[in-house]
This record gives structure tokens, sequence and C-alpha cells, in this order.
């Protein structure tokens, strides 16, 4: 009898173990989806935690919900990948006319317009990306980038500011804002 109660110890233990890891795993996938969760996570997090959310807002944006424009941003992205900016092109103008309302598209668009130094194309299609998902401080980044690039520090501090207000962790935004700060806002004497 003791030897049965032990084991029957043991599983309870083992069970209730198994059950709050199982909930624990399943609010933390939840989390996962839940954007305006995992942006106010981000905007209290601290550098490290940062890392694990920004991956994981990423990889939500990146669901397009479609296999076609799934297949056609994996694409761009290996295309953009392999330098060939002009196939990237290709393939996510075929995204952005397949699925229109998809911000990666037209955000990972921009990126390839960017290398190319067609900065007027790539500020439309960054400006679209955050009609449809005004979070996205990677297209806000970006769009501060262009605005510096064009002689426009003010805008480009700006919008360094509103994507640092969104990810205060970034650390190409933060130091974005640290080199144009001075400039902007003046020198101290």
């Amino acid at each position: 009898m003791g030897i049965a109660s032990n084991n029957l110890k043991g599983i309870v233990a083992a069970t209730v173990l198994l059950v709050t890891f199982s909930t624990s795993c399943l609010a933390q996938q939840a989390d996962s989806r839940d954007e305006s969760q995992l942006l106010e996570q981000l905007a209290q997090s601290t550098p490290d935690q940062a890392i694990g959310i920004d991956r994981q807002l990423k990889a939500l944006w990146s669901l397009s919900g479609s296999a076609s424009a799934d297949l056609l941003l994996e694409r761009g992205r290996d295309a953009l990948d392999d330098g060939d900016a002009m196939a990237a092109i290709e393939h996510l103008t075929a995204l952005t006319d397949h699925a229109p309302g998809f911000a990666e598209g037209w955000h990972l668009r921009a990126s390839a317009f960017f290398g190319m130094e067609r900065f007027g194309m790539a500020a439309a299609d960054l400006e679209h990306a955050l009609t449809l998902n005004p979070n996205n401080y990677e297209a806000i980044y970006g769009l501060g980038l262009i605005f510096e690039i064009v002689g426009q520090p003010d805008k480009a501090f700006e919008a360094y500011q509103r994507a640092l207000a969104i990810h205060p962790h970034h650390e190409e935004v933060t130091n974005a804002v640290n080199r144009l700060k001075p400039q902007v806002e003046g020198s101290a004497l």
C-alpha cells in the first residue's frame, strides 16, 4: 500500500506539472498571435526580452493566410538574400497584386526598391505598408532612412522617434536618433 501511495503521489505531481506546463505553453502561443499584447510587452520589455518579442512580431506580420502569397513572399526574400533585387521586385509585385492587403509584401518590396536606390518607390511602398500596419517599426525606420538620405533630417528624426515609441530597444533606430539629434535639436555649447 505504501508503494502504491508513493507512485500515486508521483503520478499526481507529474500530472499537475504537465498541466501547468501545457497551460503555460498554450498561453505563450496565444500571446505570439496577439499583436496588441506583443506590442505592449515590447514597449515595456528589457533589451533581452525585446529580441524574442521582436522575432514573434515579425513572424506574425509575415503570416499572409495564403499559401501562394507565402510562396511569393519566400521567393522575394530569397531573391533579396541572393542580391537579386530585380527578381525580388518581380516576386513581390506579384505578391502585392495577389494580396494587396498584406502589409509585409509592400514592406519587403520597399526594401528591394531601397536597395536599388529607387527611394520614391520605396517610400510609396512603405507608406502603403504603414497604412495597412501602422505599428511596423521596421517600415517606419525604413521611411526615416529615406528621409535622411534625401536630406530631410527633421522628418527622419520624427520617424525614428515614432519607431522607438513602439520598439524602444531597436538598436539601429537608437543609433539613428543619436546620430541626428544634434543636427535636429542643435548642439550644446
